[in-house]
């Protein structure tokens, strides 16, 4: 079983995550790792906001969810820090945050046909105001995040519209709630969908 943790930065997913990792050995974590394809992105001086270059890019991230994908389903439960579904939705929606009406569907028709074979049983959409989420990023000194105010502002109304409502997307609104506790909720859910999906 493939689960999958989604939100907007800052959010408190990886929080989360680590919980996991500390209090349910029984699942595999599957981490957002990015940093070979940003080194890569970088060494080719591609450019996400010309046409050429975010279709380049966006196959790279593909082919990397692909394999992570495969490693994934190896185990009884895995649980992704974001999986396919974050690179499905940001493929086809980060153009329009940008005002561009960039023809992707068809030009990356393969590789999203691959990815959606990579889509996991269940999500979790982790969300809170935009208030609780900018005091996250301000108290947390160990990321940059120099994408979260055009996250923020664009991304995350295209990506609550996008997943919430979907048949396989449980929501879990932070706003009122610790670490610990996120942790916790995050765990009871992973448990009921072991319990319920398998």
């Amino acid at each position: 079983m493939i689960l999958s943790l989604q939100g907007c930065m800052a959010v408190g997913k990886t929080t989360a995550i680590r919980y996991l990792q500390e209090n349910a050995s029984y699942i595999n974590i599957s981490y957002e790792i990015n940093t070979d394809i940003i080194a890569e992105i970088n060494q080719r001086r591609l450019d996400k906001n010309k046409y050429e270059d975010y279709l380049e890019i966006q196959k790279l991230w593909i082919n990397k969810e692909i394999l992570r994908y495969n490693k994934a389903k190896d185990f009884m439960c895995s649980i992704m820090d974001f999986g396919a579904e974050e690179i499905e939705f940001y493929t086809l929606n980060y153009p329009k945050t940008i005002g561009q009406s960039w023809e992707i569907k068809n030009a990356l028709k393969k590789e999203l046909e691959q990815i959606r074979k990579c889509l996991p049983t269940r999500i979790l959409f982790l969300d809170a105001s935009n208030e609780v989420l900018l005091k996250h990023k301000e108290n947390d000194n160990t990321r940059s995040r120099n994408f979260f105010e055009h996250h923020l502002k664009y991304l995350l109304p295209l990506k609550r519209k996008w997943f919430i409502g979907k048949e396989n997307v449980d929501v879990l609104n932070v706003d009122n709630l610790n670490i610990d506790e996120v942790g916790k909720k995050v765990k009871e859910w992973v448990d009921f969908c072991i319990e319920h999906y398998k």
